[in-house]
């Protein structure tokens, strides 16, 4: 079994920055991609950003310039770090994995999911 744990979301007031993390652990033969996706009330889920095992990046347009993925290879982690938060990036956030967790198969696995608030 896999599983994602996250932490670090909270309450943040506008401008202000928030540092998401997410440790897999479990029977893991490889970690793939990462990254993590929101869903905000009445809106669908979607993409916030991802990073490969070898490092490249996936930013949402709309997070450019203000969230950073980065992930540890090592430690099995994958990091958001959220800066000038704006009320519309209230949401829950999601970490997710693609585990491979023997060489012939992978899947998708999913975090618990952390609520980020940002309001005044």
């Amino acid at each position: 079994q896999v599983q994602l744990v996250e932490s670090g979301g909270g309450l943040v007031q506008p401008g202000g920055s928030l540092r998401l993390s997410c440790t897999v652990s479990g029977s893991i033969f490889s970690l793939n991609a990462m990254g993590w996706y929101r869903r905000a009330p009445g809106k669908q889920r979607e993409l916030v950003a991802a990073i490969t095992s070898g490092g490249s990046t996936n930013d949402v347009v709309s997070a450019k310039g203000r969230f950073t993925i980065s992930r540890d290879n090592a430690k099995h982690t994958v990091d958001l770090q959220m800066n000038s938060l704006k009320p519309e990036d209230t949401a829950v956030y999601y970490c997710y994995a693609n585990v491979a967790t023997t060489w012939y198969n992978s899947d998708n696995y999913w975090g618990q999911g952390t609520q980020v608030t940002v309001s005044s």
